[in-house]
């Protein structure tokens, strides 16, 4: 053992097995010391045939200590580092053997890209295996020489796509894109297969050392399929981040100027893009909610015990027939009930779509997914269900007859949730007979691929309901938040700022192509206007009239005028093919300057984004006022994961916070002076701005 990796010789080949101290290997300074000592002894091996990199933990690396990362702040220490960083690199793959990549877990960040620099990367063929270049998502991009090593393998474009988007592939889908050279059964296999390997490849070359390599994917750097390949590829980053987040762009940046210089050259164009952007405000936010509040939010369930043997969900649209999948999926026993046959018809669909893609699962594991639920309009298959999930229309008294009609099917000591999105859980558990099993779970549709699960927890509710609920949420994969009860929860009433202020602004005659444009580049991942229209302006007509019952108040504004006119015209969203936008061409309608005023004299895009950024502060303000939100973090991660908000920003405190509290509550009190009371500052934002605190700003790494 070499200070956290373990040097063995077995046929006059070595291998360095990785296990440093703690849970996973991470790149740090001490695992930096280990390898360096570890490929000393292994190169002083007389003989030596060649290296195998692998792993005693479950994973083989995860890349970067994000932690010391997060800590620096020396733009020239930094540099310094990365540069020593590609000379281990160099010196690896340069040095005269042939070095194998065994890859018996996940490899992701600066751990793939070590792997990259082996000669060869062999992978156990698990679906829980994950490989890639994540970085852009913490507003980083790879700094241990993926943007200059990758494109080789990938081709330029596949590789820019891979590291812009920052989604990381399971094992099954790495050797398609040729980000492995080859699969392994099990661990042995794996030894066995490096060992072969570099019996069979005594002297390998990297393809970026070859003098005559040819590019996959057709385009080569310096010709002009490229230089198309790169303009091409800046517009659709800007088309599609509206110059929001500076990690996509620097990922096209260093692989134009990169991969057509000397490799070496190229590496340092990496590191210099690197320091830059890991010193930026956006990664450190970007950081300090999507890697450290996230992982405190992931850990949320776990080590919990759920006892949930039997699942119902009661209503089969999009959102219940998806809660079925993941449940069945998880190994539970479901039951998808509905009153129309043509309702479960569709979710049997649905579901069998979603199977349908789990192939790397194999046949028999599918069946057995969809043997798992059970699709009916009778009552009885519900009985014993340890978990019920109410997903039926947003009505008060539609939801506590369903309640009370069915609550006592529920097992000794189930639970009831309901999925409503904005209905208060205590009203709703004013038909219950068990109010200490009555939680809110609420979903984000599509719920398949959105992460985020908001469990809503009234006064009566017990703790260990919740425990339950926040271990079922992490058996079905979702990333759990914990707020108060009251009307809207917490994302709903962000999201509802948010929209209703796109559509105000067109209601008083601002252009809505602008309003959009306005969105995107304040950094919002969807424009008010599309995303009113994902949800239907149907629904939305209906949420406002909900608001009014339960609440008995709802703002005068004219914006909530226009969806009604929208409605009444026939135009009630994406679903139906025309709202805000017309569908067919993607395009804001133009018929919107006809059913709303001229434009206003006070309008442009600073204008709007002010707006529509400052609506969802005030209404922030309003939630921490009103005892909705439990943890900061979760705030934070919430908003981003579940909304959409601006993830460069760090999340709506975060976003307060680089206002200083203290201009934007004056911003505030103008805005609401000039456009209405639904901008006025909380006291909670005013006693804040007084005490000139701030959210984050003396928040250190835990």
């Amino acid at each position: 053992m070499t200070d956290g990796i373990n040097v063995t010789i077995e046929d006059d080949i070595a291998i360095l097995e990785m296990k440093m101290p703690g849970r996973a290997n991470k790149i740090g300074k001490p695992f930096v010391a280990a390898l360096d000592a570890a490929v000393a002894e292994a190169l002083a091996h007389d003989g030596l045939k060649g290296i195998i990199l692998t792993s005693g933990h479950k994973d083989f690396c995860v890349g970067a200590d994000i932690e010391m990362l997060f800590g620096l702040d020396n733009a020239d220490d930094l540099y310094a580092q990365l540069m020593e960083g590609h000379a281990r690199m160099r010196k690896l793959e340069l040095c005269g053997k042939p070095v194998v990549a065994a890859l018996n877990g996940s490899a992701l960040g600066g751990g793939y890209e070590m792997a990259l620099a082996c000669h060869h990367r062999i992978v156990i063929n698990s679906p829980k295996i994950q490989i890639g270049l994540p970085e852009a998502m913490l507003g980083l991009i790879p700094g241990a020489g993926g943007t200059q090593r990758l494109p080789y393998l990938m081709g330029i474009q596949a590789g820019m796509e891979h590291m812009a988007a920052a989604q990381p592939v399971r094992a099954h889908k790495a050797l398609a894109k040729n980000m492995v050279d080859a699969y392994a059964d099990d661990k042995e296999d794996l030894i066995a297969k490096a060992k072969a390997w570099i019996v069979e490849n005594p002297s390998p070359v990297q393809p970026w050392d070859q003098k005559r390599y040819k590019w996959p994917g057709g385009a080569r750097p310096g010709t002009p399929d490229a230089m198309m390949l790169f303009v091409g590829a800046s517009a659709f980053i800007y088309k599609k981040t509206a110059g929001a987040f500076a990690a996509p762009e620097s990922v096209i940046r260093a692989v134009a100027d990169g991969t057509r210089l000397k490799f070496d050259r190229g590496l340092e164009i990496e590191a210099r893009l690197f320091v830059k952007l890991a010193l930026s405000d956006q990664a450190k936010d970007m950081i300090r909610t999507l890697w450290f509040h996230r992982t405190k939010a992931e850990k949320l369930g776990v080590g919990m015990e759920h006892g949930i043997k039997k699942v119902t969900i009661l209503g089969t649209g999009m959102m219940g027939a998806g809660l079925g999948f993941l449940s069945a999926k998880a190994g539970m026993d479901v039951v998808l009930k509905d009153i129309r046959q043509e309702a479960l018809d569709g979710a049997r669909k649905h579901c069998e779509a979603q199977v349908a893609r789990l192939k790397h699962l194999g046949e028999e594991t599918q069946a057995a997914i969809l043997g798992r639920i059970t699709y009916t309009l009778e009552n009885g298959p519900i009985e014993g269900s340890d978990l019920i999930i109410e997903a039926v229309v947003e009505n008060l008294k539609v939801k506590h007859a369903v309640n009370a009609e069915l609550e006592p099917l529920l097992a000794p000591g189930g639970i009831w949730a309901s999925n409503t999105s904005a209905i208060p859980i205590t009203r709703l558990a004013e038909s219950s007979k068990h109010k200490d099993r009555f939680i809110g779970l609420h979903f984000f549709s599509p719920v398949e691929k959105m992460p985020l699960l908001e469990v809503i927890t009234p006064e009566a509710t017990n703790e260990e309901t919740l425990n339950r609920c926040l271990a079922f949420g992490k058996a079905i994969g979702r990333t759990n938040i914990v707020v108060n009860d009251g009307y809207g929860f917490y994302t709903t009433r962000l999201f509802g700022a948010y929209i209703l202020e796109g559509v105000q602004l067109v209601a008083e005659g601002h252009d809505g192509v602008l309003v959009e444009w306005a969105a995107q580049t304040a950094g919002m991942v969807m424009p008010p206007l599309k995303v009113f229209d994902e949800v239907t302006l149907t629904l939305g007509r209906h949420a406002f009239e909900t608001r009014k019952e339960v609440t008995g108040e709802v703002p005068d504004l004219s914006g909530i005028d226009l969806v009604a006119k929208m409605v009444e015209l026939g135009r009630y969203g994406k679903a139906h093919g025309q709202g805000f936008y017309d569908w067919d061409s993607r395009t804001v309608w133009k018929g919107l300057k006809d059913i709303t005023p001229d434009t206003p004299e006070l309008t442009g895009l600073e204008h709007l984004q002010r707006r529509l950024m400052c609506a969802q502060a005030a209404e922030m303000g309003r939630l921490l006022q009103d005892g909705v939100i439990r943890d900061l973090k979760d705030a934070e991660v919430g908003a981003i994961l579940g909304l959409g908000f601006a993830p460069g920003s760090g999340g709506p405190l975060s976003w307060m916070d680089k206002q200083g509290l203290r201009n934007l509550v004056g911003e505030l009190r103008d805005l609401a002076a000039n456009h209405g009371e639904r901008f006025a500052p909380s006291p909670y934002l005013i006693d804040m701005a007084e005490k000139n605190q701030t959210f984050w700003g003396d928040w250190k790494a835990e």
